[in-house]
């Protein structure tokens, strides 16, 4: 039992060894329930925003060695050549994808592969099964008896053999056909993604295709017989200026991480980043702290409001850190922001499915292209600059002076870092 001791007016009251837990989880509890409070409330108000539609930058084209390079920056124009490729294809079809929705947008795609099926191409479809729990298994059975297609659990075929191997959401959305065109980038399939949200997404004619469809063809051919499987192919070159960087999983391959460390570590000039969601890893984020403390021009462009209240606040844990460094946060306002690019010093870019977050990095499939080129990080700059005034830069003065609570609510969700 506790004891009190007095001296003078002071009392002290002494927690004895058996109230210590009790006493540890009631003061963990406070912020935990002001962090669900406040949470809550920013969920209530999220509910009532008017989804306004997304601005549009525009399409961006750029040539690099003998690929040609195609920026999407609206849903709707990008949907709309994903099907024209999807109708020219005569031989191969292969795609990989997170979420795909089953409305007027899902089911474009859904009857566009059965056209193609029908005049005798070869279809391979991969998609999250996780990430489509909510769409019925009814709308995937429309596809033809003839197009392969395979629905990745969350535990994988052979999870009991390898439980890290065969673990992973397939976050990549990937579109190759005839080995020859492919697309890669943040926009899964459905109506919301086409006009709300504001994304970006490459097409590219050329070397980097191989890689693309490595991907693919890489988790499609796990245990499976070798009839079953997609067949290999020879790469168009072996050190392209477009490359595809891949997270797979089932090798236990997180390049990503790496290719980025490399480029920020390589920075002189400028860092311009855009992620929806940003939990970066100690690493990440102390490369991007040196860069700054340099004399680099870094910044950082996330959602206002993302999707994900949650993965919100615990993006705002960084902000002093950063802010303090002399980072530029700048917060897209205008309406949600998916895009997941980069583009430093003029020379170096990329485009892909990977968030600066610890699942992306370290946990999913995921899919990058890096492009070594100064025409097109000039194409890449200037999508930046249009997005750029959409944005309201976070003053570290007034950040400084946030509410309590907030503070509160950032320090309680520290510990789902690892989990975003």
């Amino acid at each position: 039992m506790s004891r009190a001791t007095s001296t003078g007016k002071i009392t002290r009251r002494l927690v004895s060894p058996k109230t210590l837990p009790m006493a540890l989880a009631a003061a963990a509890a406070v912020p935990l329930t002001a962090a669900i409070s406040v949470v809550t409330l920013d969920l209530l108000k999220q509910e009532q925003r008017k989804q306004r539609d997304a601005p549009r930058p525009g399409t961006f084209y750029s040539q690099v060695e003998e690929s040609p390079l195609t920026i999407y920056t609206d849903g709707e124009t990008l949907y709309e050549d994903m099907i024209e490729a999807i109708d020219s294809a005569q031989e191969t079809i292969l795609m990989k994808t997170y979420i795909w929705k089953n409305d007027e947008v899902g089911q474009r795609f859904i009857d566009a592969f059965n056209a193609a099926a029908r005049r005798g191409v070869k279809i391979f479809i991969i998609y999250d099964g996780f990430a489509n729990l909510v769409v019925a298994r009814s709308f995937y059975a429309q596809l033809s008896e003839d197009i392969q297609v395979f629905r990745l659990p969350l535990l994988g075929r052979s999870f009991w053999k390898a439980p890290v191997r065969y673990t992973g959401f397939n976050h990549a959305k990937i579109l190759v056909t005839d080995d020859t065109v492919g697309f890669v980038g943040g926009y899964n399939i459905g109506a919301l993604y086409a006009k709300k949200w504001r994304d970006t997404h490459l097409r590219e004619v050329g070397p980097a295709v191989w890689g693309l469809r490595q991907t693919i063809a890489r988790l499609w051919n796990e245990d499976r017989a070798p009839s079953e499987q997609i067949t290999w192919i020879a790469p168009d070159s072996w050190n392209p200026a477009v490359r595809v960087v891949a997270n797979l999983p089932v090798d236990l391959v997180y390049p990503i991480r790496n290719m980025y460390l490399k480029a920020i570590e390589r920075s002189a000039q400028r860092i311009w980043i855009s992620t929806p969601y940003f939990v970066p890893d100690q690493q990440i984020l102390r490369a991007l702290i040196k860069a700054s403390q340099r004399g680099v021009d870094v910044q950082i462009m996330i959602p206002k409001d993302s999707n994900h209240v949650i993965a919100d606040w615990v993006s705002r844990g960084f902000f002093g850190e950063t802010l303090d460094a002399g980072i530029t946060i700048l917060l897209y306002a205008t309406s949600m922001m998916h895009s997941k690019t980069a583009t430093i010093d003029g020379e170096w870019s990329t485009i892909g499915t990977a968030n600066i977050d610890h699942l992306s990095l370290s946990f999913n499939y995921e899919a990058n292209v890096e492009v070594i080129d100064a025409d097109f990080a000039a194409e890449m700059e200037k999508v930046f600059r249009r997005d750029r005034e959409h944005c309201e830069a976070v003053s570290s003065r007034a950040w400084r002076r946030r509410h309590p609570m907030a503070r509160l609510t950032e320090r309680a969700l520290q510990p789902l870092r690892p989990m975003l």
